[in-house]
């Protein structure tokens, strides 16, 4: 199969190759040259939650930072007393 880089730089990926890859409209490839040759590949999607990894301090004390955040625990002589929350 053959296929014409046009003055832009871009290349058509020929459908039956797109079709046996399980190429879409949105995916992204990803360019590498490796002794003269031009090899392309389907970028692996990115995991959402993968993407929170490392945003946070290894080490977080959560009480802390939910007081910081919300404020102190709830103090029953406080707040109205014991009682079931209502």
């Amino acid at each position: 199969m053959v296929s014409r880089l046009t003055t832009k730089g871009q290349v058509t990926i020929p459908k039956p190759l797109r079709d046996s890859l399980g190429l879409e409209p949105g995916h992204e490839l990803e360019f590498e040259e490796r002794e003269g040759a031009l090899i392309v590949r389907r970028r692996a999607p990115v995991d959402p939650i993968r993407r929170l990894v490392g945003l946070l301090p290894r080490h977080i004390d959560v009480d802390a930072y939910l007081e910081e955040t919300r404020g102190p625990a709830r103090q029953p002589e406080l707040d109205g007393g014991e009682g079931n929350g209502s």
